[in-house]
């Protein structure tokens, strides 16, 4: 090997040696309740794919007719001539879904959350995250070039006093502008599946004349009367500045987006360098994202939002049945938190072992010490679903009991 491969192929060996080497699976099926992975059928409890929606004939549909009036791709970034009719829909339905003066698109949620904070800050201004918030979030403050100050999760008080600190330091600029301060949050999050106190920091950040952002991830077609969120259901709509969504998860489809007023979007389109320099995202993702949310927005999508809650409550009871008790929040992601990374991974092992695939969840996707499992659940799923997937955990518990004692 040459000296480049020899030094990578140490690093591999550290990270295999600390039980934090990952590798891709190849998945030979649609990526539904149920996947093929090595040959086998394995029940799928690890999908985002919340409402069962990636598999919808009517997503399906849309996306085939934007393929076949639009071609694969976009043929360019959206400031050529990549900006197509079928993105420029899915954005009217967005802001009209997160009752919103705009909305635009972009190829991922990743390049949503880096497009918009990069956009908006510079060196001078304070950017203050959740310390759970996700790595697009953490990269972004890396290239903004903002101050990165982080509160401690979901604590109000360590919220006040980083933004008592902030309030400081622009009253002591002096810039040609005051210095901005934006806080961001996830609203529900991503490995714990616990809910931000978002009504607190809504206030907190008005005493201060601080800036908010809302990653609705996780939140977007689950919660509010017409189920556009976490900030829907808190009252809050028109009450922070900018709410991301990304249309990979209940929506079924691909992409991410940022929501809020038409000055901020009008200002993405000129500086959010992750949509200036990137190809358009491709029509059937933006077409499949649109008709999504009008299945979310109607009766059959209230529908499946019941029937997930109903499961959610089932997987709980389950895993409790099992000896691995779960969170209390109600969200459909549940993790099972185990400690230690070896543990995770022997524990997915042996489920996958047992027909079910979940997989491992460690550093540094969470703290070291807090490897989990991280079961979600699908408005797909059936009840002989979840009947089959306690028998796995019996199997799982079986083994590990006979383990212990020999």
């Amino acid at each position: 090997m040459t000296d480049f491969d020899t030094q990578l192929a140490a690093e591999l060996a550290a990270l295999a040696a600390a039980g934090l080497r990952r590798e891709l699976r190849r998945v030979d099926s649609a990526a539904g309740t149920r996947v093929r992975v090595g040959g086998r059928e394995l029940l799928n409890f690890s999908a985002n794919d919340y409402l069962g929606l990636a598999q919808h004939p009517a997503l399906k549909e849309a996306a085939v007719k934007a393929v076949e009036q639009y071609g694969a791709g976009s043929g360019a970034s959206r400031l050529v001539c990549g900006s197509l009719a079928v993105h420029h829909e899915l954005e009217e339905v967005l802001a009209a879904f997160k009752g919103t003066e705009a909305a635009l698109s972009f190829s991922t949620g990743f390049a949503a959350a880096q497009g918009a904070i990069v956009a908006l800050l510079d060196k001078g201004d304070v950017l203050i995250v959740d310390k759970l918030v996700h790595a697009c979030i953490v990269d972004a403050a890396k290239v903004c070039g903002a101050s990165l100050r982080v509160f401690r999760h979901n604590d109000l008080n360590d919220l006040e006093a980083k933004l008592e600190w902030a309030a400081k330091q622009r009253s002591a600029g002096s810039g040609q502008r005051s210095a901005r301060i934006l806080v961001v949050t996830e609203s529900v999050f991503s490995m714990d599946g616990d809910l931000a106190p978002l009504r607190d920091i809504v206030e907190l950040k008005e005493r201060f004349g601080a800036w908010l952002m809302v990653d609705e991830a996780h939140g977007t077609g689950l919660f509010g009367e017409r189920r556009s969120g976490l900030v829907e259901e808190f009252g809050l709509t028109g009450r922070m500045e900018i709410q991301m969504a990304t249309l990979g998860k209940a929506l079924g489809a691909a992409g991410g987006a940022i929501c809020g007023s038409r000055q901020l979007v009008d200002l993405l389109v000129n500086r959010a360098r992750s949509l200036v320099f990137s190809t358009a995202p491709a029509p059937a993702a933006a077409a499949a994202a649109r008709a999504g949310v009008a299945i979310i927005q109607s009766q059959e999508g209230e529908t499946r939002r019941q029937r997930l809650w109903l499961l959610v409550e089932e997987l709980k009871r389950a895993l409790i049945g099992a000896g691995l008790p779960p969170s209390a929040v109600r969200a459909p992601i549940v993790p099972v938190v185990v400690g230690a990374e070896s543990r995770a991974m022997a524990l997915s092992g042996a489920l996958r072992e047992a027909g079910v695939f979940v997989p491992a969840i460690r550093f540094p996707t969470v703290a070291r010490g807090a490897a989990r499992l991280r079961f979600t659940v699908s408005a797909a799923h059936t009840a002989e679903d979840l009947i089959e997937l306690r028998g796995a955990l019996a199997t799982v518990g079986n083994r590990q009991s006979a383990m212990a004692n020999a």
